[in-house]
């Protein structure tokens, strides 16, 4: 027993070197030998379960000189599924053992055991679908270009959403659906999570990007979709209390993703067009004019903020949005003008400068579609 004991203790070692760069010298042997350990860990939980003393001695034994959080014996049962998708997060595991444990994960050698290590082994194999799909390449630029991987990961993410709103009780399920939502996105790095939640809030019943990923393949009616709008609101409203409750994070979320995504965002939610106004307000109020340059700069080169020519981008697309979203770009824009002094000259104000670009740039889209009437 006492070399059991030995075994278990190396778990925690095991699953750190899973999230490690030292997997980047791994090959299919290796990693079959790690999976292969990871059921060993498993048939010790299926055969101590029933067994109390030698629970608790299993699981003291794994806590032993653990840092937080602690391992327990029910993750022993988990092991496989663990290591799988510490080892789908590891970016330094080399193609080939990476090739293996995706299927290895989608094919798997028999059934798991109780209701939460299948949940874990579906999650698993999602991920591991996940994979399959992804794809090279930076940010998306517009909605319809993201990509295959946040694209099903926000439809996993939405899938689960909705079924925590079913399953919730009403007494404080808001919070309680905000901390698990909160939970599992700070699981994924930076910036690939900002990618999940975009496609997440553009991925609802009737929007553009939904109708062309699915094709109407689930063949529900109008009054099908129109029934279930309720819940998709209250689940877009769960991802944008996480985005907008951080200002650092929602901040980085608009630094990241660009302007034309953001844009199709401030047309869909009235409750990001504001904040995300108020946020390139606080940006340009960071710009210079520099006389010598002909031209604004920003004020700190090592602050995190958009020069004029990624600032005017974004109110551009913001005016390329609905007649309701362009007239809010136009009149906070005059707002700004007005409060900065309604100059008229350029050079003295940004927001004079700004509103005479975009005012040029709608001027301009109007002759071309009088011009070119059949393109509107």
């Amino acid at each position: 027993m006492e070399a059991v004991l030995e075994q278990v203790e190396q778990l925690p070692a095991l699953l750190a070197v899973s999230r490690s760069a030292l997997v980047r010298d791994w090959d299919a042997l290796t990693l079959d030998r790690a999976l292969e350990w990871g059921r060993y860990f498993q048939h010790l939980h299926d055969r101590f379960r029933t067994r109390p003393r030698l629970r608790e001695a299993l699981g003291r034994r794994l806590r032993r000189g653990q840092p937080s959080p602690l391992l327990g014996f029910p993750h022993l049962g988990r092991c496989p599924q663990l290591l799988g998708l510490a080892l789908l997060e590891n970016r330094a595991l080399p193609p080939a053992a990476c090739r293996r444990l995706i299927h290895s994960l989608l094919q798997p050698a028999g059934a798991e055991a109780g209701p939460e290590p299948r949940s874990l082994a579906l999650l698993a194999r999602r991920k591991a679908a996940s994979r399959l799909l992804a794809l090279p390449g930076g940010p998306p630029r517009a909605p319809e270009e993201m990509g295959p991987q946040p694209r099903t990961e926000a439809q996993l993410l939405l899938s689960r959403l909705r079924e925590e709103a079913r399953e919730a009780e009403p007494a404080g399920e808001a919070a309680g659906r905000l901390r698990w939502l909160s939970g599992v996105l700070e699981e994924l790095p930076q910036p690939r999570v900002f990618e999940v939640v975009a496609a997440a809030l553009l991925l609802r019943p009737g929007s553009d990007a939904e109708q062309a990923g699915d094709g109407g393949r689930d063949g529900k009616s109008v009054d099908g979709n129109q029934a279930s709008a309720t819940g998709d609101e209250g689940v877009a409203g769960l991802l944008l209390s996480w985005l907008l409750g951080n200002l650092e994070r929602f901040s980085a979320f608009c630094l990241f993703l660009p302007g034309s995504l953001l844009a199709s965002l401030a047309g869909h939610y009235s409750q990001f067009s504001r904040p995300y106004l108020d946020l390139l307000t606080g940006w340009g109020s960071h710009l210079l004019y520099d006389p010598l340059q002909g031209r604004w700069v920003k004020s700190c080169l090592d602050k995190a903020e958009l020069s004029w020519e990624e600032l005017r981008e974004r109110f551009t697309c913001l005016c390329q949005g609905s007649a309701l979203l362009r007239g809010q770009t136009q009149d906070a824009l005059k707002l700004l003008k007005a409060r900065d002094g309604d100059f008229t000259v350029c050079g003295l104000s940004v927001w004079t400068d700004l509103l005479v670009e975009v005012e040029e740039y709608l001027r301009k889209e109007a002759k071309c579609q009088r011009m070119n009437p059949k393109a509107t």
